[in-house]
């Protein structure tokens, strides 16, 4: 046999020749003459030669003709069969961004804030790109203070001077569980509404853990120096477990202990709700800086004085302004236009003093003699217990009402808005707009609720 020829003496009959690709190889004849004998007739067959890489492409054709043919016949077949298997490969840049979007993160810094990952050994500047994990170590300088928020939307604000660590950060579509220890120092901590009952947020200081419930808001200390530990619950409610101790606590209760020692529940002061200005309100004046601001708050059962906090950051580490007054309400002047917080706390003859209250932003304007904007508001509607108002406006501008904002203004600026449920009696409804070439407008309606 030669290379690529297959000689076979078949008598007369010839095999049926394959066509090939390839050029066939000459045969290698011999020198000599052969020996003379009876005639041979020769058969010469050829082979295509097939690779790897073109078995493959024929495969994959068949496979997407079949597929084909069964998504015309029944397309829900395909579907599901196609879930199935991107379930079971998986995507993982899908897997990638669930990760991302489970991770907690931080949404605000100030000052000095540094973290260290659990795998690592040195300590970085934190930025808002730093993703949080378990295990990993959050620290604020004097003048630090960082708000992280986790996916299901708890945030633990941590003051100044303060050592903490991320305990867990479960969250899944149905539950979520969160959790951080405070080493040393000060942690704020909120919480919304649940995905599920069994949805937790915690905060451990020393040998307790406070479990959050939906809607709450608490503040956990801890001086090891001191030998001093407490929770607080300002709104809500929470439960401490402390060994086989579990204690409730409701709004305005406190808990304190020091290692090895009892557990003591007391009732603390209130923090003041707050009235004015409303949250997220601009302040409109043509001289901002001379402008008197009134600030006003509900009076607290016990309190003889109260103080108030101005800040250009929303967690309070520089302050503009802070106010010691006996009343419910005061006057502020000397801020320049841009954005504020502010919030209270009240002290009783005891010089106890209540945690603060919530956070409230408004934003002061200068209002400009040729700025004014176009508003103009129907007289309002009672629809059971809220305001019905309709009205026009420039387009493009946006209005405030109640501290709320009208997220319904069609493009040739009629708006038509519901005021949250009000209390029987009367009210002052402030609507306030502002629009793109820096003009506002202002405009206070009195209605009666009836009972």
């Amino acid at each position: 046999m030669q290379t690529g020829v297959l000689h076979s003496e078949i008598g007369a009959i010839r095999a049926p020749t394959q066509v090939t690709t390839q050029t066939p190889i000459e045969p290698r004849r011999p020198t000599s003459a052969p020996p003379q004998g009876p005639k041979i007739h020769r058969v010469e067959v050829y082979w295509h030669a097939v690779t790897y890489k073109t078995v493959m492409i024929y495969s994959v054709l068949v496979l997407v003709i079949l597929i084909a043919g069964m998504f015309a016949v029944k397309p829900e077949w395909t579907n599901i069969i196609t879930k199935k298997v991107s379930n079971a490969l998986g995507d993982p840049e899908t897997g990638n961004a669930s990760a991302i979007l489970t991770q907690a993160k931080f949404v605000n810094l100030d000052g000095r804030v540094q973290v260290k990952k659990v795998n690592s050994v040195t300590w970085v500047e934190a930025n808002y790109h730093t993703p949080l994990d378990k295990g990993d170590l959050i620290q604020t300088a004097s003048d630090g203070a960082a708000r992280i928020t986790f996916a299901d939307g708890t945030e633990y604000t941590i003051k100044s001077e303060t050592l903490v660590t991320v305990e867990e950060n479960n969250v899944a579509r149905d539950h979520s569980n969160t959790a951080v220890r405070i080493n040393v120092g000060s942690v704020d901590l909120a919480t919304s509404k649940f995905s599920s009952p069994d949805s937790s947020a915690a905060v451990s200081v020393e040998d307790a853990t406070a479990y959050l419930k939906q809607n709450s808001r608490a503040s956990v200390k801890n001086d090891p120096k001191e030998n001093e530990h407490e929770i607080v619950v300002a709104s809500g409610s929470a439960q401490v477990q402390r060994g086989q101790e579990r204690i409730e606590l409701t709004p305005s209760e406190k808990l304190s202990f020091s290692s090895g020692g009892p557990t003591q529940k007391s009732s603390i002061l209130a923090p003041p709700g707050l009235i004015a200005p409303l949250n997220q309100a601009p302040v409109i004046s043509e001289t901002p800086r001379t402008a008197s601001i009134h600030f006003e708050w509900k009076a607290v059962d016990g309190a003889i004085a109260y103080t108030l906090r101005v800040s250009p950051t929303n967690m309070f580490t520089r302050l503009v302004k802070e106010v010691k007054v006996s009343s419910t309400s005061t006057e502020v002047t000397g801020l320049d236009p841009g954005d504020y917080f502010w919030n209270v706390s009240a002290s009783d003859a005891k010089k106890e003093t209540s945690e603060f209250s919530e956070t409230f932003k408004f934003s002061l304007f200068t209002q400009g003699k040729t700025q004014e904007m176009m508003l103009e508001i129907e007289a309002p509607r009672i629809q059971g217990h809220s305001a019905e108002l309709i009205g026009k406006t420039e387009p493009g501008a946006a209005l405030i009402i109640n501290g709320q904002a009208v997220a319904n203004i069609s493009p040739d600026g009629t708006f038509r808005h519901f005021t949250e449920p009000l209390e029987p009696g009367q009210h002052n409804i402030v609507v306030i707009g502002s629009n793109r070439r820096g003009g506002t407008a202002k405009q206070q309606i009195s209605i009666v609720i009836p009972k």
